[in-house]
Formats: structure tokens, sequence, C-alpha cells
């Protein structure tokens, strides 16, 4: 069998894009430097009433780049569809374009519906309005979406642990020396130094991505917006008790207290284990405060109301924190937890060491953000009225302050996602936390480093993941933010 080059028979479309992508370069440094060389352009008022500017260079630099840029896009578009259409024909793209069928028809039927209701949905319909939001949300969604799918074997070719005999550091494209039945028949980035699928750990790393960035990031929020509202809508000795507790933890550096709470010695005392127990709890806290607040006027629909979620919620929260029946098991204490029989799911230890790490670090900086932006806005006019009416505590500080905090609140959410996945590369490429085998991206790139000046391919496709999908994030946090403003 023959080994598969990169466009196969689409080949054709390369000279193309490779004249898109040199126009598009040159008119961004032409820009640059007619930005630094010309005078700014004088805006002339035409006889209609339009206005004009009057420098033709930049007009025309800005129409070349607007072009090569749509004609990169398009000719992108163009291998993914032929590529789908002919497969391996087309190539190791056409092979992967093909794989990520289900990645293709996930994004186009989510932004038809989303742009067909978008008016509709509130913040997140106007973020359609924002071309670059767009961009950063499809790359975003294309990296959540593989990881589900990746994780329902929909994507992946080969097994991301399985060594396949002579397939060690080959080159993209190469086949297998032996084809079993139902097997795929080539490596389509490559092989690894221990001989395994470099795609589909690439695409098994982002289900790890998907689990921990947002989930943790999520769990952060509640801790630090549970603590954050009282803290400066109160102030007084809990502000400083908490403030003061927040200013200690973010005293340390980041990675430097990474690697003490995911290092073997810190996890053989059990310590993740208690702080899992605690951070956790905050969620509960949050769920029970605002049910609370919201229907504290109405008592035969709210207690119920709080049963049901607060034993559905604890019931979770035991099968978080407990690993078969244990809560803490160590070799000098133990703690028992929910029995086996009652345990939804077990968390794998080393998942859950980087989870509680991640809620552990980013909760004083979301305190922090919370603080000061309920200190600012319990002064505004409409907090005064809500008191004026009667209104508790809690319901103001969740019902008036936070829905008029949402805007930077949810754009600091998208950041410290792409903050979160940069550290859990990190903790990968360094080896701690999750475990060796873990096609995590951290990981794989670490092991693919040491051979990097022989052999690119098993460092560069998990790096180039983790670059779109961080740029993925600051892209949606700048439309976010910009239709946040507008709102």
């Amino acid at each position: 069998m023959e080994p598969l080059t990169w466009t196969g028979s689409i080949a054709f479309l390369n000279p193309l894009l490779a004249i898109a992508l040199a126009l598009m370069v040159i008119s961004i440094l032409a820009w640059i430097l007619a930005s630094i060389i010309l005078p700014e352009p004088q805006m002339t008022v035409n006889p209609d009433g339009t206005l004009t500017s009057g420098s033709g260079v930049r007009n025309l630099i800005q129409t070349v780049l607007r072009f090569s840029f749509l004609a990169s896009v398009g000719l992108g578009v163009a291998y993914i569809v032929l590529g789908v259409l002919m497969g391996t024909s087309a190539g190791i793209i056409g092979a992967m374009a093909q794989q990520f069928l289900p990645v293709w028809l996930s994004l186009v039927l989510l932004y038809a519906m989303s742009i067909a209701f978008k008016r509709k949905l509130g913040l997140y319909g106007k973020l359609f309005d924002s071309p670059i939001g767009m961009i950063g949300f499809g790359l975003v969604m294309f990296w959540v979406f593989t990881g589900i799918f990746g994780a329902l074997d929909l994507i992946v070719t080969h097994d991301p642990l399985s060594q396949v005999s002579g397939m060690k550091n080959k080159v993209p494209g190469t086949p297998l020396p032996s084809i079993e039945d139902g097997e795929y028949a080539w490596y389509l980035l490559g092989g690894d130094n221990l001989a395994r699928d470099v795609f589909s750990r690439m695409v098994k790393g982002a289900w790890i991505v998907v689990q921990i960035a947002p989930l943790a990031t999520m769990f952060a929020f509640m801790v630090g917006i549970t603590l954050g509202l009282p803290a400066g809508y109160y102030g007084g000795r809990l502000d400083t008790l908490l403030s003061f507790l927040a200013n200690l933890i973010l005293a340390f550096p980041v990675i430097l207290l990474f690697y003490l709470l995911v290092t073997p010695e810190i996890v053989a005392t059990g310590v993740p284990n208690y702080m899992a127990a605690i951070l956790f709890i905050f969620p509960i806290i949050f769920l029970s405060v605002l049910l609370n607040s919201r229907y504290y006027t109405r008592p035969t629909f709210r207690t119920p109301l709080l049963i049901g979620v607060l034993g559905v919620a604890l019931w979770l929260y035991l099968s978080l924190i407990s690993t078969n029946g244990y809560i803490v098991n160590t070799d000098n204490y133990s703690i028992w937890g929910l029995p086996t029989y009652l345990d939804l799911f077990d968390v794998p230890g080393g998942i859950l060491v980087v989870f509680v790490s991640v809620v552990f670090v980013n909760s004083p900086t979301v305190f922090r953000i919370v603080r000061g932006l309920a200190m600012d806005i319990k002064t505004r006019d409409y907090v005064a009225a809500a008191q004026t009416r009667g209104e508790g505590p809690w319901y103001i500080m969740l019902w008036e302050i936070l829905p008029n905090a949402r805007g930077p609140l949810i754009v600091d959410f998208c950041l410290r996602i792409g903050y979160t996945t940069i550290l859990l590369g990190t903790l990968g490429f360094f080896g701690l936390g999750l475990p060796p085998e873990s096609p995590d991206w951290g990981s794989t790139i670490n092991e693919g480093r040491k051979l990097l000046s022989i052999y690119l391919h098993p460092a560069l496709p998990p790096a180039l993941a983790l670059l779109s999908l961080v740029l993925g994030l600051n892209l949606l946090a700048d439309g976010l933010r910009e239709e946040s403003l507008k709102d």
C-alpha cells in the first residue's frame, strides 16, 4: 500500500492557496508600513452627504487584504469539502477531513440554528454579529466537538495507547505493515517514539481538555462568586479576612503552586482529597442561596424545590469526592465516603488532583474580580431601589448585582479557560498530575520534543491544537467584550 501525500488529487489547490496567503501577508506588512509612513487620511464630504477617505493607497491595501483573506478561507473550505467527498484519494488532508465529518456537521448545524435564532438568544446571539467572535467560537467548538466525538471513538483511527510494530517515528501518511479486519490502514499524522498514532492521541487529548478546563473554571467561578459577593457587598471584617486569604494564595507563583499540589508526595498525604471536599461544597451553597433568595416569598414551592435540588447535588458531590467507598484513604488515615453501590462515578486520581488544583488556584482571582464589581455596583440606584423595597441582601447580590456584572465575568470566564488549558499543557509537559501514558497535549508535546530536531510530526499537531484552542478562546472573549459593551 502506497503512503499518502498531504493533498493527493487536490494538489491543484496548493498554488492558489500559496498565492492567497502570500498576498495576505504582503498586504498586512504593507498596511503596517503605510500606517507608519503615510499621514492620517483626510475625510471628504461627498455631494450626497457620504464620507470617503482621501487615501487611495490605504483603500487599495485594505481591499487586497480583504480579498486575500476571503480567498484563503474559501480555499480552506474547498479543501475540507473535497476531502470529505474524496477521502484518502485527497491525501492526508482529505482523510482527516473525512474523519472529522461529525464535527463539521455539528458545527454547520450549530451555526445555522444560532444565526437563525440569534435575536432571541441574548448575548450569545449577539456574538454572531462579531466576525472575531464567530471565528473564535468556531475554533473553540471545533475542539469541543472533537473531544466529545473522540471520546465516543467516532473520529480516532487507532487506540491511542496501542503500539504497532514497525511504526515508530514514521512520517505522516505511512501505511501499516499489516492490516487486520476493520483496522484503519494509515497513521495519518505519523507515529511517535513508542509507535503510537499521533492523530488519535491528539483527538483523545482534546477530550481531556474539554473535561477539565471548562468544568474546573466553572467550579472556580462558583467559589469566587459565593465568597466575592458578600465580601464586596458587606465589606468590613469579612472583606478583610477573605481578601487576606486570597492575597496569601495569590502571593505564590501559579506554576510553583501547581507543582506543589500535584507532586506525588503531596497527593499521598490526601491533601487534594481534603481540598476537594471543601471546594466542591461551594456549588451546593451557591445553589441553595440562589434558589432560597429567588423563591423566599413562596415557601410552598421553595421548600420541595430545595430538597430535590440539594438532594441530587449532595449525591453528585459525594460521588465526585468518593473513590471506592472512601473520600480519603491513606496508610495512616481513612474517611468513609459514599457506598460503592450508590457511587455514580469514580474520577481517576490524576484528573481529580489536577481538577482541584485548577479550582484552588483560580478561585482567588475570581474572588478579587467579583469583589471589585460588587463594590462598584452596590452604589447604583437600582440597588438602592431594591433595598428600599425590602429585598434581602442575598437577593440583591444574586439578582441585582450579579446580572449586571455578567459582561466582565463572561469575558474572564473564556480567558480563564484558556489560561487553564495552558496550565494543563504545562503540567503535562513536566509530567505532573496526569498519568505518563495520558494522551493530553502537554505530555504528547513533551514526548515529541526529545526528537524534535529529527522528527517534527509527533510534537507539532498537539502544539498547534493547543495554540488554536487558546487563540479561539481569546478571540471569543474579544467578541463577547465587544457585544457586552454595546449591550
